[in-house]
Formats: structure tokens, C-alpha cells, sequence
């Protein structure tokens, strides 16, 4: 039977084009009621939902088939995580998707209020010229106070380091190791931040115990002339305290993105000209929102087929730390564990798996599940975690060995895996992340794999590539992209073909009988 998922928000299109391609049923009920949602729920297997729709005890007891919830995004304020833990109902999210947007438009804020480009814009359009009016502040040589140290944070220390800021923060959750690496002075309390800051921004989550977590108190503490940003969650700053403070310029300027109660058409800061108000636009960028609906995509799709589900909130999680260090790599580890299934036929007897050099450290283990769990046999071999990959692989017969490397050649970082004689390598390009194989079956390649690729192995010689062509070409497959690799110690040659079209079995038999090959593979994924 076709599984059933429900979407409430307008996702970008690419994420429900990878749910229908998947041969799933996706439906969408964008901002409905609550009496909507409960009415129609109940034959979807996973609810991909927006920021606003509520999820709670009541719709999920209505929710008779669900088995994960989505967030495109990276807050889950509004799903009862507690409920959907206790129904069994997986909740995951996209906690990488909006980072860089997130720390850029921090960035935008803390350039906009210390610029006052806002009011002179402003001013501007008003037909006037007051330059004396909107003299600013640099950066450049600034203490720079960073309140959470997690993955827009981090993002925000380097960015900031790069305009010559002095980073100090408070993180009780960060490690000396990680403030060392981003550049920052770690304080346990707040106080001496307070007092240290010319610049102050927010990246926390909301808390019982973030909640209000700065007040009048803590506004009374900080320098004279201060800024404040708050682009991560409404409620951090109490905006009554806030606003006296503004009043009386003891806070230079303020730029907040994000609203306890949204969408927020007033507050007590619309009246001050140096407040920079923007509507949560922290994650509104286009790659951003296609990062989220992707992402989503991928991990809804995992736990309904009972997979590795990287960015569950509940059900034993990936820590934020550990994420940060090797979350970009597990669909990339997913996808070398298909391609050694394919390529093998069947559940190997060993399996290692090598984080090379910026992954020489991490924990391999989230990784080793992500291979297992992208195929390293035809069939199912349970819900890979963490926690249970090693075990699941043993009772299947599979030996399990990890190693590290601290050189990963021309690259930052790679894994590396053997599944019995198949070896696979690949790294990560770009901001997309995006992975690409830089070794097969031991020969040198750098190719990003599309959908489907034929991986030919073959003694070289002068004409192959015209002979493949031209097969494919009257079958109206197109080569989109391809790599060659050789052993010339051997006389070998790997080509790796990414195509487009239909290549059936008898294409690949007028191939295997035109070329002199020693192996033809075709790779779905």
C-alpha cells in the first residue's frame, strides 16, 4: 500500500518531487485549522508541518497511522515532543537547512543598526541629505558578545572574526575545544560579557530557562551605547524592559527578527527609529528553503522506511555537537552504502568504514549506521542508529571495523569504505554540501553521482568512449557527465558515466558485447 504524507506547508517544490519520485502519496492542507488537521489526518503515515501548525496530544491520538513528523526547519516549539515520543512517532527536523541564512542575516542586523541603514535609507526616500545625522560605528576592533555557541552561533564567531571583532560567549553546553576553535573567550557567567560587550546577539533556543533571560537587570549591566541582535527565537529579550532601556539610550540600538507571538504587527519597540524590525526573515532565503524542503524530504522519507533518522528530537538524537561534526556526511554514506550494494550483490562479510582528515576525530558510529542503512544488501536489514549499528550488522553476519586517518590528501576531509572487495571514498563540496565519489573500486575519480550512472571497468584502449556513446546515443540515453580513472600499472581504466534515460538490460548487454569489459555496473539512487 502506498504510504500517505501530509504537508501544511508550502515546501518547495524539489522536496515534494523527491517524496513523489520515492512513490509515495503527498497531499497538501496548507495553515489549516486544528479542526482541519484533526478531521484529515488520519490516514497519513508522516506530517510534514509549518512552523504554526500545532501538534499536540489531541491530533496526535487522531493520527491513527503516523509514524514521523517533519519540520522544515529547525524549531519544533510547536509539536508536543513528549506526546509523539509516548505514541512512538518519530519528530525529526532540518537543523542544518537555514544556518548560513540565519548567520548572515545576523550579520545584515549587526551592520544595519551599527550603520544606522535603516533610518538613512529612510531619510532618503523622504527627498532629504543629513549625512552628519547617521554617523556610525565600525566592527572592526569591537567586543563582539556571542550567546550560544551552537551552529548559527558558530557560524556568526567566524563571520564576525573575519571583520576583526574581539569574540567573547556564554554557552554552558560548548566546550573549551569548540570556543577555541571558533575564537571566542568562554565565560561561565554572564556578567563579565555584560560588561565586556559593544555588540550583543542571541542564538539560543526557547526555554523554560531562556525565557526572558535578559531583563532590566541584565540591560542595567551592559556597557552604554550597546547593540543588541536577536535573530534566533522570540522571547529571549523582554521587550517592556528593552524599550525603557532604548528610551533612555542606554542601548544604542536594537535589531530583533523574531517575535514571541507571530506575526507581531506591533510592539514596544515600533516606535523607536533605531529599532530594526524585520519579520523572521532569518531563514528566507531561496537556498535556504530548499535546504529545508530537501532535507526533510530525505528524513521523512528515512523513517518511513524504517531508517537511520539523523535529526530526530526525540528517539535518541544525534547530539548538536556531534551533527555539526559529521551530519553533512551521512547522505553521503547512505548513498556509498547503495553503491557497494549494487555493485557487490549482496550482504558483504566485512565492512570498514575510515573518517579521514577534519573527521579523523568524530564518532564514526552515526556514520557506520548511515552506510549500513543506505543498502549494503537487497533487502532490509533493520532500523540502523547510532546506538544499535554495530550490533544489528553483527547478528547479520557482517564483521564491522572503523579506523581514522589524519591525512586526507588533497581534500579537508573524506570517508572511506570496504564493504568485502568494493571500496567506495567520498567528501563534500560546496555549501550544499554535496557529495562526491573521489575513489571507486581504487581508482582516482571526482564526480558528483546523479540519479542513475554506469561505472564501466575495462583494459583501455583508443575508441571505448566513442563505441559507449554511441550505444547510449541510439538508445537516447544522454551522458550528462562522466570521469575517467586508470591503474596504469594494469593498463586498467574505470569510467564513471552519469546518464539520463532509460538504459535497459538489453543496452547493457549491446554494450557488454561491443566492449571487451571486465565489469559493467549500473548504479540507481
Amino acid at each position: 500500500m502506498t504510504k500517505k504524507i501530509l504537508v501544511t506547508e508550502d515546501l518547495v517544490q524539489e522536496g515534494i518531487d523527491s517524496l513523489t519520485e520515492h512513490g509515495y502519496e503527498v497531499d497538501k492542507l496548507i495553515d489549516p485549522t486544528p479542526e482541519e488537521l484533526a478531521s484529515a489526518i488520519a490516514p497519513y503515515d508522516a506530517l510534514i508541518v509549518h512552523p504554526n501548525t500545532v501538534v499536540d496530544a489531541a491530533l496526535l491520538d487522531a493520527a491513527e497511522n503516523l509514524k514521523i513528523i517533519g519540520r522544515a526547519g529547525v524549531t519544533v516549539d510547536n509539536i508536543d515532543i513528549e506526546a509523539a515520543s509516548e505514541r512512538g512517532v518519530i519528530v525529526c527536523n532540518a537543523p542544518n537547512s537555514n544556518v548560513i541564512s540565519a548567520a548572515e542575516h545576523t550579520m545584515a542586523l549587526l551592520l544595519a543598526a551599527a550603520r544606522h541603514i535603516p533610518e538613512a535609507s529612510a531619510s532618503m526616500h523622504a527627498g532629504h541629505w543629513r549625512r552628519p545625522d547617521f554617523m556610525g560605528s565600525e566592527l572592526f576592533g569591537k567586543t563582539l558578545a556571542i550567546f550560544g555557541l551552537g551552529r548559527v552561533g558558530g557560524l556568526v564567531a567566524e563571520r564576525a572574526a573575519a571583520f576583526g571583532m574581539n569574540l567573547i560567549g556564554h554557552d554552558p553546553y560548548c566546550s573549551p575545544e569548540r570556543a577555541l576553535h571558533l575564537g571566542v573567550t568562554l565565560y561561565d557567567d554572564m556578567a563579565p560579557v555584560l560588561a565586556q560587550a559593544d555588540f550583543i546577539t542571541v542564538h539560543l533556543p526557547r526555554t523554560v530557562s531562556t525565557l526572558g533571560m535578559f531583563g532590566a537587570d541584565e540591560f542595567a549591566a551592559m556597557k552604554d551605547g550597546v547593540v543588541l541582535v536577536n535573530a534566533a527565537r522570540g522571547g529571549i529579550f523582554n521587550m517592556d524592559a528593552l524599550a525603557d532601556f532604548v528610551a533612555a539610550g542606554k542601548i544604542a540600538a536594537v535589531a530583533v527578527d523574531s517575535f514571541e507571538a507571530e506575526p507581531c504587527t506591533d510592539s514596544p519597540l515600533h516606535e523607536f527609529e533605531n529599532a530594526i524590525l524585520t519579520p523572521h526573515l532569518s531563514p528566507m532565503t531561496h537556498e535556504a528553503q530548499r535546504r529545508a524542503s530537501t532535507q526533510i524530504a530525505e528524513y521523512v522519507e528515512a523513517g518511513l522506511e524504517g531508517g537511520m533518522v539523523a535529526t530526530a528530537v526525540n528517539l535518541s538524537p544525534l547530539p548538536p555537537e556531534v551533527f555539526d561534526a559529521i551530519g553533512p556526511y551521512v547522505h553521503a554514506c547512505k548513498m556509498m552504502g547503495s553503491m557497494a550494494s549494487q555493485i557487490l550483490g549482496h550482504t558483504p562479510k566485512s565492512l570498514k568504514v575510515e573518517l579521514a582528515g577534519g573527521l579523523a576525530d568524530a564518532d564514526p558510529a552515526p556514520l557506520l549506521a548511515a552506510v549500513l542503512d543506505g543498502g549494503l544488501s537487497y533487502r532490509r536489514l533493520g532500523a540502523f542508529s547510532a546506538a544499535n549499528a554495530e550490533s544489528v550488522a553483527s547478528q547479520h553476519g557482517i564483521s564491522v571495523t572503523t579506523a581514522s586517518a589524519r591525512d586526507a590528501g588533497e581534500y579537508a576531509s573524506s570517508v572511506r569504505i570496504v564493504a568485502d572487495e568494493v571500496e567506495v571514498a567520498a567528501t563534500l563540496f560546496g555549501t550544499e554540501h554535496t557529495p562526491r565519489i573521489i575513489s571507486l573500486m581504487g581508482y582516482k575519480i571526482d564526480i558528483a553521482p546523479a540519479a542513475t550512472s554506469l561505472v564501466f571497468e575495462y583494459v583501455d584502449a583508443p575508441g571505448r568512449i566513442g563505441v559507449i556513446g554511441t550505444i547510449l546515443g541510439d538508445a537516447a540515453a544522454n551522458i550528462t557527465t562522466m570521469q575517467i580513472g586508470t591503474k596504469p600499472e594494469e593498463s586498467c581504466a574505470l569510467v564513471y558515466m552519469n546518464v539520463e534515460g532509460d538504459v535497459s538490460e538489453a543496452v547493457l548487454d549491446r554494450l557488454r558485447g561491443a566492449i571487451d569489459l571486465r565489469n559493467l555496473w549500473k548504479i540507481t539512487l
